[in-house]
């Protein structure tokens, strides 16, 4: 289990980035949900053992990773946000050259190693390909490729859907979803699409604090009755957002549509009751720290 307890960081200047953030993360997929900014990496990169915190304490498996942070290295698969790939190498010697520089050992050699990885995540037949030549997916794969190297005891992933077409994102989902099965991967991502589809639990980030740690039944369960629908004029939004929580606007066939949350139920003329979504969970918890709405209900 990895354990988190008043993770705090705060960077020259002032600016408090975490803020005594408690987690309990068992084996399988866990999600970090948060907008850009939230500071998910910041904390990604505490677990990573590659930033120390200011506060507070995180433990592996009863391991002090702060006090001892080779003892997360070595049992480690990171993925960051910006992962920077040479064009100009072909994936296999990419690949190659990542297990050489963390200080992967394997009994048949790298070569042979990097083989499996690449097999595994099914770029057997472009390992011949310089990397600049890939799709945004296939350099995510490699990503992959090199985090799952040395069978990890715990896998970060920061990202890592950002930018790719339906089908290579839901080709990582298969291959994130197959390392959830015997370890700890924690996902770190602004996409709710991501969370919805992945992690069984999940916690929202807000201003480098923990506003939800709740599942995404439990979290839509907390808005049962409380969501609805309509179409409005472009010039009645504003006035609708000052008087109810609004979810979500988007267009239908030209028309302009409004989600909303009514804690009372108690919704505008024209609006129907609709299912809520995670995406509705979603900007209601956001919300609910200047809002005032029940944390710990929602948490439950």
């Amino acid at each position: 289990m990895l354990q988190v307890r008043e993770l705090g960081k705060t960077y020259p200047g002032g600016v408090a980035a975490l803020k005594l953030v408690d987690l309990d993360v068992e084996n399988g997929m866990f999600g970090l949900l948060g907008p850009n900014g939230a500071g998910k990496s910041t904390l990604m990169k505490i677990l990573a053992g590659v930033l120390e915190p200011s506060s507070g304490a995180v433990h592996l498996d009863d391991m002090d990773i702060i006090a001892d942070p080779t003892f997360v290295r070595a049992r480690l698969g990171y993925l960051p946000q910006d992962f920077g790939l040479n064009p100009e190498l072909t994936g296999e010697q990419m690949l190659r050259y990542l297990l050489e520089l963390k200080g992967v050992s394997a009994p048949k050699g790298i070569k042979h190693l990097s083989h499996e990885l690449l097999e595994r995540v099914n770029l057997t037949e472009a390992r011949g390909r310089k990397v600049g030549t890939y799709s945004g997916g296939m350099k995510q794969r490699v990503g992959i490729a090199q985090a799952i190297a040395g069978d990890p005891r715990i896998v970060i992933v920061d990202e890592p859907t950002v930018g790719l077409d339906p089908t290579e994102r839901n080709r990582l989902y298969g291959l994130l979803a197959e390392l959830a099965i015997d370890r700890i991967v924690i996902l770190s991502t602004h996409l709710v699409e991501d969370i919805a589809i992945l992690c069984p639990r999940f916690a929202l980030i807000r201003r480098g604090s923990v506003v939800a740690d709740t599942t995404p039944s439990a979290a839509l369960a907390k808005l049962a009755g409380g969501c609805f629908e309509g179409a409005v004029d472009r010039g009645e939004l504003a006035s609708l957002s000052e008087q109810h929580r609004v979810t979500r606007s988007f267009l239908v066939a030209g028309q302009h549509r409004v989600r909303l949350f009514v804690d009372d139920g108690d919704a505008p003329a024209g609006f129907t009751s609709a299912a809520p979504t995670l995406e509705d969970a979603y900007h209601v918890l956001l919300g609910s720290v200047d809002a005032g709405v029940d944390i710990e209900a929602a948490s439950a």
